[in-house]
């Protein structure tokens, strides 16, 4: 059994802005998760049949379905309920997929295709085997090729590549077609409602004690279309006529250096 498998949900090449920009980032996620101080993981990239996937590192695998584009990837005239429900379907089947070919691992974690994580995460896990699982209240946002961090509280209400669970919280079901939409949606396809739905069973989880995963922000080829972290946290009414808020901000910026760069960056 492998302690922890990270799901990589990847969208319908069709879907992709820019495939070459989302293969380069996808290359820097898997090379994140793959730099995990303990080796009791695996790494699973779900995507469609015939997209041409950058090589995988040692400890990764793809698993391809055949699920048709999302017609409501980009909010349009739709509105956002269903351009946010179309997102979580697509988005939760494809994670379905990818527990379901890794079922006897003991702990999944579902991380975006341009994000990082700590290289802690799994040795952690191992230490504190039995836990119903974490949430990171605490990481980080980074603009994309930007030289600072800014630690993020409540990143979890952020960013999706916040949940670790064990699996058998899930209840997953025997077979793709058992399950249904509305439980793929609300469990597998945000990372919103979970939290509180095991908190609710009796099951909650517990925040990580450090600083978990970065959320990559400013990049073209983000599916939230996030700002960076100037335009985000600095450079807005909103900051301007909060000043405890920038103060705060401010205080929270880290370099982008060598240490940080070993532990989320793989490099």
């Amino acid at each position: 059994m492998t302690l922890l498998t990270f799901i990589i949900p990847v969208r319908h090449q069709d879907n992709a802005r820019d495939w070459t920009q989302l293969c380069a980032k996808l290359t820097q996620t898997m090379a994140s998760i793959a730099n995990q101080s303990l080796m009791d993981w695996q790494g699973i990239v779900v995507a469609n049949e015939g997209a041409d996937l950058p090589s995988l590192p040692a400890g990764f695998r793809a698993v391809r379905v055949d699920f048709p584009p999302n017609d409501m990837h980009e909010l349009g005239r739709q509105g956002h309920d269903a351009f946010y429900e179309a997102f979580r379907a697509d988005k939760g089947r494809r994670v379905l997929k990818g527990m379901l070919a890794a079922r006897d691992s003991r702990y999944f974690m579902i991380v975006d295709d341009d994000d990082f994580v700590s290289s802690r995460i799994t040795s952690f896990i191992a230490k504190n085997d039995g836990a119903n699982g974490w949430f990171i209240e605490k990481g980080y946002v980074w603009s994309d090729g930007g030289s600072l961090l800014l630690g993020h509280d409540g990143f979890n209400k952020l960013c999706g590549t916040s949940l670790i669970i064990r699996s058998d919280l899930y209840e997953l079901p025997a077979t793709f077609e058992d399950a249904s939409l509305d439980w793929i949606k609300q469990s597998l396809g945000s990372h919103i409602f979970i939290t509180d739905a095991l908190r609710d069973r009796g099951s909650p989880l517990d925040a990580l004690p450090f600083r978990g995963a970065v959320y990559r922000v400013g990049h073209a080829g983000s599916h939230s279309q996030a700002g960076g972290i100037l335009s985000s946290y600095f450079l807005n009414r909103k900051a301007l006529r909060h000043p405890r808020s920038l103060l705060s901000n401010l205080v929270k910026l880290r370099p982008l250096n060598r240490a940080v760069r070993a532990e989320f960056f793989g490099v």
